[in-house]
């Protein structure tokens, strides 16, 4: 017998979270993952639940935030042999690796291009207004967006995004897709125009401000912590606090929300996201670009999504439910995932998106 980690989702803080319980076949999980009867577990949870709570929301964070590539880390998304990290690249092999098999499928299909923007054009900083992209990734989006509608998808504020992404002929979908905006089209005077696409979050922005301000005292106290107002999200960024003062942070994130039941929490890569409770991701972001582009219905569109996160899991599940186009994981290590494909690094989205332009050149070239 063996102890596996149990992911649950708490309905009331909307961040799931990992419990460690007995198993007696280990085999039987590819990657760590089983499940058991909700009403089962929180029976032995009742006890404390407070206390259960936050120490949960701590577990899910170091879930959520995988430090080493091998297994044996203790992390649940992280196989626990050779084999069932082998088995999982089967599942989800490299897209660079399986290129022609990606090509062959676009062939005669309208691409269209998916890219969040936080580890997967650029690289995993510790300090979030730092995650430039390089010159080289600049230019193959750039490449990229000539041939193919391309959206940035991101948690980060549209803004923001823009700003370091610096390329006019882009979607940028920010706040999770709660703030969409279109291409920049040159008018008179060489202004240009940059046409709000949809806002569906917009009563909540005096709320997000209030709970932003409230944030930046609390984290006063936390070393490390940094809180980044992305305009219909907040995110509190904990890659640089100690372990150790985690549960605290959580309870300061816990003891403001108390007072804003129309928002929720969520977690990515070591950071938690404050957000409103309406029904939209970047799985809807991605539906509502595909049909403000006109492919609502089309079987001639072929969706690529591309991204490092768990916030991205909901647009890989809209391409799999659609039996539509490719969603391709950045990790270097496994997790459990509804992409088809993998790519371990921003370096190889670049690799991927340059492959990608260079194909649909010579595709030009043979007509």
């Amino acid at each position: 017998m063996t102890n596996r980690n149990v992911v649950m989702s708490d309905a009331k803080s909307g961040i799931g979270f990992a419990v460690k319980v007995p198993v007696t076949n280990p085999s039987s999980s590819l990657c760590g993952y089983i499940s058991i009867p909700r009403k089962k577990l929180l029976k032995k949870l009742e006890a404390d639940p407070t206390r259960t709570r936050i120490n949960s929301w701590v577990e899910s964070m170091r879930a959520s935030s995988p430090t080493r590539s091998r297994p044996g880390s203790g992390n649940f998304t992280i196989p626990e042999s050779e084999v069932e990290e082998d088995s999982w690249v089967a599942h989800h092999p490299s897209a660079l690796n399986m290129f022609d098999d990606i090509a062959h499928a676009s062939k005669g299909k309208k691409v269209v291009m998916f890219l969040d923007y936080d580890g997967t054009l650029s690289p995993i900083v510790e300090d979030p207004d730092r995650a430039f992209m390089t010159n080289e990734m600049r230019d193959a989006v750039k490449d990229v967006a000539r041939y193919f509608p391309t959206a940035i998808v991101t948690g980060r504020c549209q803004d923001k995004v823009r700003s370091f992404v610096k390329l006019a002929g882009l979607y940028y979908a920010g706040s999770h897709g709660m703030d969409i905006k279109g291409p920049s089209k040159k008018k008179k005077h060489n202004k240009s125009n940059q046409g709000v696409l949809f806002q569906p979050a917009s009563e909540f922005l005096p709320m997000i401000d209030e709970v932003f301000k409230s944030l930046v005292e609390k984290m006063k106290t936390i070393p490390g912590a940094k809180v980044e107002n992305n305009k219909f999200c907040v995110s509190v960024h904990f890659r640089c606090v100690d372990q150790n003062h985690w549960g605290v942070m959580v309870e300061e994130v816990g003891s403001i929300l108390k007072e804003y039941p129309k928002l929720r929490v969520t977690q990515g890569r070591k950071v938690l996201e404050i957000r409103p409770t309406i029904k939209w991701d970047k799985g809807k972001a991605l539906e509502f670009l595909l049909e403000s582009l006109g492919f609502t219905h089309s079987n001639d569109v072929l969706p690529i999504y591309i991204g490092d996160d768990r916030t991205d899991e909901d647009a890989f599940k809209v391409l799999r439910d659609r039996g539509q186009g490719f969603g391709i994981l950045v990790s270097k290590v496994p997790k459990e995932t509804s992409a088809t494909y993998s790519l371990q690094e921003p370096s190889e989205v670049g690799e991927f998106l340059r492959r990608l332009v260079e194909w649909k050149k010579v595709s030009l070239r043979g007509r």
